[in-house]
């Protein structure tokens, strides 16, 4: 007969202000009878449990979204207007998404392709890829041989040799690597000659350092515009949320 009015009370102090209920104000012997009607209550509705979780993170990652927008402010210009980067798709685009990538990255390679298919059934996206090798040394060699390529060729090879190594299932050899400098119509030997070279040390410091003070620690993140996606998103998602953020502008 005890628990039906305890219950009352103790539903009707949860919709008081914290403030409202001081918890020091009960006797030991009020404030164990109020913990166990609690922790029946629970037992006997675990999914109060979980509604209560679920408003959580959602409330979790509202203020990780509102951070994320605050990162992206605070580190626009190093973003968007990198020029050690790669710039593709339509580079006077109105929508620019940002990608944090490694070669490694299985998740990478599955959105590789749905990214393509975004950017060129979209045609106006300027894309902008960020070397993020953290998955070992083979991600450090193709990380270089990319970037070297960048500056020592150009964006167009650049691009070639970014799809090939995101389509290799192999190891990035120095014959891998200079198959797909040949396949792209260029002589590796530079190439492979300046992988090593303090410009390409430089830019990838400078990611890393973009991507630690962004707090991105995976692959693949993206920004896009004003928010971060962290993680693999597929395409219809993607495509949502640039129509999401072109209606916003």
């Amino acid at each position: 007969m005890f628990r039906a009015p305890l219950l009352a009370a103790t539903l009707a102090l949860a919709a008081l202000p914290a403030a409202a209920f001081d918890a020091s104000a009960m006797t030991d012997a009020e404030r164990e009878a109020f913990r166990a009607e609690i922790r029946a209550y629970l037992l006997d509705n675990p999914e109060v449990l979980m509604e209560a979780i679920g408003v959580l993170e959602e409330r979790q990652a509202a203020e990780q979204a509102q951070g994320d927008v605050a990162l992206v402010a605070n580190h626009a210009d190093a973003l968007f207007n990198d020029a050690n980067s790669y710039v593709g798709g339509n580079p006077e685009g109105d929508i620019t998404i940002v990608e944090f990538m490694d070669y490694r990255c299985g998740y990478c390679k599955k959105a590789f392709p749905e990214v393509e298919s975004l950017i060129e059934a979209d045609g106006n996206i300027r894309f902008i890829v960020k070397e993020f090798p953290i998955l070992g040394e083979q991600s450090v060699v193709a990380s270089r041989f990319a970037i070297a390529t960048l500056q020592q060729v150009g964006p167009e090879a650049y691009k070639a040799v970014h799809d090939g190594m995101m389509e290799l299932r192999g190891e990035y050899t120095e014959a891998t690597l200079s198959a797909l400098a040949k396949d792209a119509g260029f002589d590796p030997a530079p190439v492979l000659a300046a992988m090593e070279s303090d410009e390409v040390s430089a830019v990838i410091a400078e990611n890393h350092a973009l991507a630690q003070a962004m707090q991105i620690t995976g692959t693949p993140t993206f920004v896009l515009q004003d928010q971060m996606l962290r993680g693999y998103v597929p395409l219809q998602a993607m495509m949502g949320l640039v129509a999401e953020a072109r209606g916003a502008k």
